[in-house]
């Protein structure tokens, strides 16, 4: 055993305390400090048993503990019931919506917070308020619905998480024909996405990382574009969803991206522009940070070219014949 400073200090006392580490503790710190792509569960389907290291992940980042996960979801539970006993019409929502979900779903929120219930009852009103202003994203929303866009690769998802175990969505622009599939479209399906991924554990601790391959980017796309369209898809990204966004990279942009970057840029909180990584050309860092192993060809990897319509399939199942013919 091993005695350390723990680093949650009260605001009386400003001291630091102290507790015993076990040697098992430690190792999985360690460990955390030199993981790879095979560490991981699997990107679809629930998560059957959390890996040792990602339990204590969720510890150290979160202290999250069996007993904090019941106590929070009670505790907001019983605020979303005090909001909506105030008579605000947020809070009426909310409750309208949230208070008999399973408390699996309400720990989502939690943990997308860190445990500040109060932020997580915000990032609730966000998830709410998000589906109240925009209603032609959810309307008539179902895997269904979205299966074609999906297969077309608009949003990819990889199937093995990065090293960081997060779940890796892919957006490859050079083939994108607005026309036949709307922006909307592709909110509509990374909206299904999330919902569906987000039903696995280790993606809520874990979270997600985004990368944009721009190459092949036309002027006409740019203008393509509308300001109401990007301002809806920060929307999604920011308070909106359950979901730790920890990275989003662009790759092979052309220099007339950066006005439709500047168009973006004000609407992003600075936490999430922290987490933007603009690479351009030179890929040597991003490589750093995703394994080219793991990466489709399409996207500079060692795998074949990415496969839209053998994703639906794991997210959905197999077609079904219906889904086939045109009515």
């Amino acid at each position: 055993m091993t005695v350390v400073a723990d680093d949650h200090r009260t605001a009386s006392s400003q001291t630091g305390t102290f507790r015993m580490v076990s040697e098992e503790e430690q190792a999985l710190r360690s460990k955390l400090e030199r993981l790879t792509v095979k560490d991981h569960g699997p990107v679809f389907g629930v998560c059957d048993k959390l890996p040792p290291h990602t339990i204590q992940k969720a510890k150290d980042e979160m202290s999250e503990t069996d007993e904090k996960q019941e106590s929070a979801v009670k505790e907001l539970r019983a605020l979303m019931q005090k909001k909506e006993d105030a008579g605000e019409d947020a809070g009426k929502s909310v409750a309208e919506r949230m208070l008999d979900k399973p408390d699996a779903i309400l720990l989502r929120f939690i943990r997308a917070r860190k445990y500040d219930v109060t932020r997580a009852y915000e990032l609730i009103k966000g998830y709410v308020r998000f589906r109240e202003h925009y209603p032609e994203l959810f309307e008539n929303l179902t895997p269904e619905a979205v299966r074609s866009t999906i297969e077309a690769g608009y949003p990819g998802i990889l199937s093995s998480r990065d090293k960081y175990g997060r779940v890796v969505l892919l957006f490859n622009i050079e083939n994108w024909d607005y026309e036949e599939i709307t922006f909307d479209e592709i909110l509509r399906a990374y909206c299904v996405i999330l919902e569906k991924l987000l039903e696995n554990e280790e993606t809520q601790i874990n979270g997600f990382c985004i990368i944009e391959n721009f190459k092949g980017f036309t002027m006409q796309q740019a203008s393509g574009i509308k300001p109401t369209e990007l301002k809806k898809m920060v929307d999604m990204l920011q308070d909106s969803f359950p979901a730790r966004f920890k990275a989003v990279h662009f790759i092979h942009q052309p220099w007339y991206f950066t006005t439709t970057y500047n168009v973006v840029k004000p609407l992003m909180k600075g936490k999430l522009l922290e987490r933007v990584f603009v690479h351009g050309d030179e890929l040597e860092s991003f490589f750093k940070e995703i394994d080219a192993d793991i990466l489709p060809s399409d996207f500079g990897g060692k795998l074949p070219a990415y496969d839209g319509k053998a994703t639906a399939e794991k997210l959905f199942g197999p077609r079904i014949e219906s889904e086939d013919t045109a009515l």
